[in-house]
């Protein structure tokens, strides 16, 4: 007698009920790790904004957070106001650091009103003003923070990816080259905006001049390194008018 598993509609039955179960147990798994990964997600934006205000873990040569369990309380004492700017309007809204860029800049393109979050924050008694940015390397996302002053000068910055190429676009997440940004303008002398484009050409490869709108490029990386020019000069230029204001009260 023919065993029912030689059947072909066995065979077809089994792969439907397996496929079935293991997209409930993925659905389930998904379900109730969507929590954690939330808090995840915000414990990293607020290591992020911490980090390029300079309130972070670093030794000598390596880029380091503060820790996890450290973040909130880190991120409550140095953070005084988080700030949307929309449009012409500016307000305080406690969860700014949610926002996703990427969707704004998206809504933008459609001819949406985009919501720029800003951070303002002290360390030492100095005032901190921190952006996110958001663009495309050579393989897919990059994004950053970067820390202001008043004048628009960067404090620090901090950028990550994710699939630059390792030990060419990836070396954007390095102190080496995350620390080059700290000091330049990105105002010209007569006041407009030209951002800080990332170099092959610089003729200041110390970094020494703060003022030529330019860091390093990093060898073998053209194509990240245009990326990160290209969201600093997109996306730091929206702040301008808030700056401009905050110079003029």
């Amino acid at each position: 007698m023919e065993s029912r598993t030689d059947k072909n509609s066995y065979t077809i039955i089994f792969a439907i009920a397996m496929v079935l179960i293991v997209g409930a147990l993925l659905a389930f798994t998904a379900s109730s790790l969507k929590p954690q990964i939330s808090e995840n997600q915000r414990i990293e934006k607020q290591q992020n904004i911490l980090y390029a205000m300079g309130v972070n873990n670093n030794d000598e040569s390596s880029a380091s957070f503060v820790s996890t369990q450290e973040a909130a309380a880190l991120f409550s004492k140095h953070i005084k106001k988080q700030l949307v700017i929309d449009g012409g309007d500016v307000k305080e809204d406690s969860e700014a650091y949610l926002i996703d860029v990427k969707k704004e800049q998206a809504k933008a393109k459609t001819g949406g009103v985009r919501r720029l979050p800003l951070f303002v924050g002290e360390k030492d008694g100095k005032t901190f003003y921190v952006a996110p940015i958001y663009g495309k390397g050579l393989w897919d996302a990059i994004w950053g923070y970067v820390s202001l002053d008043e004048n628009m000068v960067i404090q620090g910055a901090y950028f990550d990816h994710k699939g630059e190429t390792p030990g060419l676009g990836a070396n954007i997440k390095e102190r080496f080259f995350m620390d080059d940004f700290i000091g330049e303008h990105l105002l010209t002398d007569a006041g407009d905006f030209a951002g800080v484009t990332v170099a092959k050409g610089n003729a200041d490869p110390k970094n020494d001049i703060k003022t030529d709108n330019e860091v390093d490029a990093i060898a073998g990386a053209t194509i990240t390194g245009d990326g990160v020019t290209a969201m600093i000069k997109s996306d730091l230029k929206l702040y301008k008018p808030y700056f401009d204001n905050l110079k003029n009260n």
